[in-house]
């Protein structure tokens, strides 16, 4: 019975740092820049973009490159923001590998 009261206080342990960590992860921000820097994205949490920034000398360009600019600078935050999850996820859940044998985390 020991045992099993153990291992339930350590599921409840690792449930409040995984809630944490998601707490973390929505607070997290990345920026993405495309064309030399003119083009900005600024994402945060899960993908919510907060920030978009152009500059001026681009308006006088198409349309089209402008629209590769931006989907550019959006695909390098996504991968930034992703990379800062990953690691505040494995941050936040190191010290449960051994928690139970056997037992790997999802991610």
């Amino acid at each position: 019975m020991k045992d099993l009261s153990k291992i339930m206080q350590q599921a409840q342990e690792m449930q409040a740092k995984m809630q944490e960590a998601q707490q973390k992860v929505e607070q997290i921000e990345a920026e993405g820049i495309a064309g030399a820097g003119l083009v900005k994205v600024r994402l945060k949490g899960k993908g919510e973009m907060i920030g978009l920034n152009i500059d001026p000398s681009l308006l006088e360009d198409d349309a089209e490159i402008i629209e590769d600019l931006v989907k550019a600078a959006h695909s390098d935050a996504r991968k930034r923001l992703d990379e800062e999850m990953e690691k505040a996820m494995k941050e936040a859940t190191s010290g449960f590998g051994g928690m139970m044998p056997g037992f790997k985390m999802p991610f």
